[in-house]
C-alpha cells in the first residue's frame, strides 16, 4: 500500500499543539546547537595558536622588589646582575628582563599609525620591551632583517615614556602595515611624535592576551630595545638548554637569590613553564568548550525524547487506524514509513525555522559579543544532526505501530 503526504497532512492537523510544539523545538535545539558547535571549534582552535615561543623549554620568573626606593640606575644595575647570574646556570641556555609574554603577562598595546598627521590608527599592536637576548630568549624566529645590537637597548624607569627609533615587528603586522611585502627598513608611528623603523621581522609573536580585542588582531606584536627597570618588579623570561627544563627552574631561584634577598618570588605561581602557563590562560576557552558541549548534548537528548515521547502518544492513539490499514493490506513497512515520513515533515518544517533561527542568533551575537560570522557549513550540519536524531528517535514507536496486529481494528466493533 502506498503512502501518500494528503494523509499524513491531514493527520497533523488533528494533533496541531504537539506538531507546533516539536516543530518548535526542533528550530530551537537547531539554533543553539549550530551556534554552538561554532562557538565549540573557535575555543578549540584557540588551544592551539601558535605563541612563536619554545614553549618546551621556556618558563617565567615573576619578580618583585621587597625594595621599592631604588632608582632606576640602581635597579638597572641589579637586573643586568641577576641576568649574568641566570645566564651562567649549567642549564640554561638564555635569559631575558621584559615587560610582558605572549599568551599573558601584563604589557599593553599601541595603536599604529603610518604618518605622524594620521587621525585613525591604521591597526592596533602588542607592545614587547626585550634587549637583544629577547628573541633568541623566547625562541622566536627571524625570518628578515636583524636582531637588536646591545647599544640600541634603551632603559626604562616606571615613570618614563621611551620611543626607540628600532623596532622588531611580527609578520603578522608587517603584512598588516605594508601589504606589498616590504616592510623592512620602513617607518611607522606608534602614538608618538617620532618614528620608529623595521630592522628585524619574526615569524609568529602571539599577543600578551587571549580576550576578542586580542583575537581580533592576533599576532599584531613589535618589540622594542627597551630594558623594562620598573621598581615594582619585573619578568625574566629564561630558556633552558634542551632537556634541562626542570634543572633550570629550580636553581634560577636560587641564584636570583643568591645575587640580593631584597625580591619576593611566590612559590605558588611565582616561576611557572610555558605549559602550565598555556593550560591556565586557555582554562576559560576549555571550560566554554565543555559548556557549550554539554548544552548540546541535553538539548539534542531532551528534543530526541520529545520526539519518542510524541510519537509513541500518537501510536497508542492510532492502534485501531493502524489495524484498519493493516486489514486493508498495509504491510509493516508501509506503516513504518508512514511515521517515518511524518516525522521527516514535522523535522523538515524546524530545520526550516531553526536555520532562519541559528543566522539570526548568529548576528546578534555578532554585534553584542563581538563573535565572528558563523559559516552556512555549522547549519547544514545542525540540519543532518536533526534530521538523523529525528528519524533515529521515531524508530522504536514506529516499530512498535508496524507490529500492531489487523484483528485491532474489529476488536472495537
Amino acid at each position: 500500500m502506498n503512502l501518500h503526504i494528503r494523509p499524513i497532512l491531514a493527520a497533523l492537523r488533528r494533533h496541531k499543539a504537539g506538531t507546533v510544539l516539536i516543530t518548535l523545538q526542533i528550530a530551537l535545539t537547531i539554533a543553539i546547537v549550530c551556534n554552538a558547535l561554532f562557538i565549540i571549534h573557535a575555543r578549540l582552535a584557540n588551544l592551539s595558536v601558535a605563541s612563536g615561543v619554545d614553549e618546551a623549554n621556556v618558563f617565567v620568573i615573576r619578580n618583585q622588589w621587597a625594595d621599592l626606593d631604588r632608582t632606576t640606575p640602581q635597579i638597572d644595575a641589579q637586573v643586568q646582575a641577576d641576568l649574568l647570574a641566570l645566564r651562567q646556570l649549567s642549564a640554561v641556555r638564555d635569559a631575558t628582563p621584559a615587560s610582558g609574554y605572549p599568551l599573558e603577562g601584563g604589557g599593553w598595546d599601541n595603536f599604529i599609525m603610518l604618518t605622524a598627521e594620521q587621525v585613525q590608527p591604521t591597526t592596533d599592536a602588542a607592545v614587547y620591551h626585550g634587549d637583544e637576548h629577547f628573541l633568541d630568549t623566547l625562541g622566536l624566529k627571524l625570518i628578515a632583517g636583524r636582531n637588536f645590537r646591545p647599544d640600541e637597548v634603551m632603559v626604562m624607569g616606571a615613570q618614563q615614556a621611551v620611543t626607540p627609533p628600532t623596532v622588531i615587528v611580527s609578520k603578522a603586522l608587517a603584512d598588516r602595515l605594508f601589504p606589498d611585502g616590504n616592510a623592512l627598513g620602513r617607518s611607522f608611528y606608534a602614538m608618538a611624535a617620532t618614528p620608529s623603523t623595521i630592522v628585524g621581522i619574526v615569524d609568529t609573536l602571539q599577543r600578551q592576551g587571549v580576550d576578542q580585542w586580542s583575537n581580533s588582531h592576533a599576532g599584531q606584536s613589535l618589540v622594542w630595545p627597551v630594558r623594562s627597570d620598573d621598581a615594582r618588579g619585573v619578568y625574566y623570561i629564561v630558556r633552558a638548554k634542551p632537556g634541562q627544563l626542570a634543572d633550570a627552574m629550580r636553581e634560577a631561584p636560587r641564584a636570583l637569590y643568591a645575587q640580593s634577598r631584597l625580591r619576593i618570588i611566590d612559590p605558588v605561581d611565582g616561576i611557572q613553564d610555558y605549559a602550565t602557563l598555556r593550560h591556565k590562560v586557555y582554562d576559560s576557552d576549555r571550560g566554554m568548550a565543555i559548556l557549550m558541549g554539554i548544552i548540546c548534548v541535553v538539548l539534542l537528548v531532551i528534543t530526541g525524547a520529545g520526539i519518542i515521547g510524541l510519537t509513541s502518544f500518537w501510536v497508542g492513539q492510532r492502534r485501531k487506524q493502524i489495524g484498519i490499514r493493516r486489514a486493508l493490506g498495509a504491510t509493516r513497512r508501509d506503516i513504518l514509513h508512514y511515521f517515518q515520513t511524518e516525522n521527516l515533515l514535522i523535522a523538515g518544517a524546524g530545520v526550516v525555522l531553526g536555520a532562519i533561527l541559528a543566522v539570526g542568533l548568529n548576528l546578534w551575537m555578532m554585534t553584542q559579543l563581538a563573535m565572528g560570522r558563523m559559516p552556512l557549513l555549522y547549519v547544514l550540519a545542525g540540519i543532518v544532526v536533526l534530521v538523523v536524531l529525528g528519524q533515529g528517535a521515531v524508530l522504536a514507536p514506529a516499530l512498535r505501530a508496524s507490529r500492531v496486529s489487523p484483528v485491532v481494528a474489529t476488536r472495537t466493533v
